[in-house]
């Protein structure tokens, strides 16, 4: 049977994951994130994709993002995906995939839901143990949106934007925001909208959505659970 095509519609929000075949180990140094970074950061331009958050883990990929054509997201994932298997097959001296399948994404509402994305993605390192504080993880981009450092990679969302009248507003804001915990029930909606190619956003969001595009954006019979996404 034939897989559907990805559904990446322009300028609508996106939360994008890639993870590890079997969920191996896709980062083994620090030079290979600083790798990704940077074919991720040429193939956004390339395609014309906004990136606004990520976290790069050890064997997996966040993304919040925003196309501005209809393919750019899919192009830009399949452009890094395949440079980066050659470079760490070359680099540790294997061969065959890297990759589990095709990347997940869901759409993202932006009124609400994009915020608590941005916070979800940057909050990985922490649910995973590996820091107390997403200030302390480096491969991500709270350090950018809350802190102000620098990154060419990023293009703020306008409900960013909306944070305050001046960046440090907004990065005060923005750290606000991590004051509290994620509601559960998102995170679930959002683990399971990646997982299943679907919406995250309000029943009225995703009925417009169906309306504009013609396509179902609900699971309409009960599946076997899904495993947990970090």
């Amino acid at each position: 049977m034939a897989r559907k095509p990805r559904f990446c519609p322009a300028e609508i929000a996106q939360h994008v994951i890639q993870r590890g075949n079997n969920r191996q180990v896709c980062f083994a140094a620090e030079m290979d994130f600083a790798a990704y970074a940077n074919w991720l950061l040429e193939y956004s331009v390339k395609f014309d994709v906004q990136i606004h958050a990520w976290v790069f883990m050890t064997n997996h990929v966040h993304l919040l993002v925003t196309p501005q054509s209809d393919d750019g997201v899919s192009l830009m994932m399949q452009s890094v995906g395949r440079r980066y298997v050659q470079y760490f097959n070359r680099t540790y001296k294997r061969s065959g995939t890297l990759w589990e399948g095709r990347f997940k994404s869901c759409l993202v509402q932006t009124e609400r839901y994009v915020l608590e994305c941005y916070r979800y993605i940057e909050l990985n390192p922490v649910r995973a143990s590996m820091v107390n504080d997403p200030a302390e993880y480096r491969w991500s981009s709270y350090s950018t949106n809350a802190l102000g450092a620098d990154a060419k990679i990023c293009c703020p969302h306008q409900e960013y934007l909306q944070l305050g009248r001046t960046a440090e507003e907004r990065r005060r804001n923005y750290r606000t925001l991590f004051s509290t915990q994620i509601d559960g029930k998102l995170v679930e909606d959002l683990r399971f909208a990646t997982q299943k190619g679907l919406v995250l956003g309000t029943e009225r969001f995703k009925d417009e959505v169906e309306v504009l595009f013609g396509r179902k954006m609900r699971v309409g019979v009960a599946g076997r659970p899904l495993r947990a996404m970090q």
